[in-house]
């Protein structure tokens, strides 16, 4: 199959499933936008081998085909700190930091532009089934500032760690408590990191979106973090990587390291 007809049977294999009648757009990019709004609303459950391997080849091949960044390509570094504006799921390093919610599913929401979708998106529906089977263990949600790893599947990292950072209300800035439960996602990351012997790992800008983190608070708050963190600890990692998507967020990153 070319990649179109992937794309057709993976759409045709989620609409058959949800017993539903769903109107299939001609074009190609309707049909992509078509099958990500399918796997973000698709609750986690068993699926065909079939479909995964047809799945698996169509993501890893748009991966492959993206500009995909390595530890070696990032220039502005500081000691083992790094400052790298792009996107996340273009990064192969051992690890990449998703900003979850606390059911830990990814988001639900089709086409929504928050890390959690973007990242469960470009992984493939695995992630949803592996984050499942880590709740259902748990048997309760994930605790701010509390860290899970899991494979990454179809992203170009190997690993996806998983931490819940605090929602500050729309108009309030957040509280001496917030403050602390964001430092402790970057400590459960890092922790993580270092159980797993990981080398590299990539922080997006925990709880700056939706959950209405004031940036430049934020981001002081995880330089410091990090910087003591590998002040005081025995660690494998030789490169922690504070990602960025916005020209915003890079400046104020940019003034606070260099």
């Amino acid at each position: 199959m070319d990649m179109e007809e992937q794309l057709n049977f993976l759409i045709n294999y989620l609409i058959d499933e949800r017993n539903e009648s769903i109107e299939i757009p001609q074009s190609y990019h309707d049909k992509r936008n078509l099958l990500r709004s399918l796997m973000n609303i698709r609750m986690p459950s068993k699926v065909s081998d079939e479909f995964l391997k047809v799945q698996d080849d169509f993501l890893t091949n748009e991966t492959l085909n993206k500009n995909l960044t390595s530890v070696e390509d990032i220039t502005e570094s500081k000691g083992k700190i790094m400052l790298w504006q792009g996107d996340i799921t273009t990064l192969k390093v051992d690890a990449i930091v998703n900003a979850a919610n606390s059911k830990l599913l990814g988001c639900f929401i089709p086409l929504h532009n928050c890390i959690d979708n973007v990242i469960h998106s470009a992984a493939g529906i695995q992630l949803r089934e592996e984050c499942n089977s880590i709740m259902k263990i748990q048997d309760k949600d994930e605790g701010i500032g509390k860290a899970k790893i899991t494979g990454a599947y179809n992203l170009p990292s190997k690993y996806v760690i998983h931490t819940v950072g605090p929602a500050i209300p729309q108009g309030l800035n957040p509280s001496r408590d917030d403050c602390m439960a964001l430092a402790n996602c970057y400590t459960s990351c890092l922790e993580i990191a270092a159980l797993n012997e990981l080398e590299s790992l990539a922080f997006c800008s925990i709880s700056t979106g939706v959950f209405n983190f004031p940036q430049e608070l934020a981001a002081k708050i995880a330089i410091k973090t990090v910087n003591d963190y590998l002040d005081s600890n025995e660690t494998t990692l030789n490169h922690v990587i504070f990602d960025v998507f916005s020209d915003e967020s890079y400046s104020i990153y940019k003034k606070l390291l260099f």
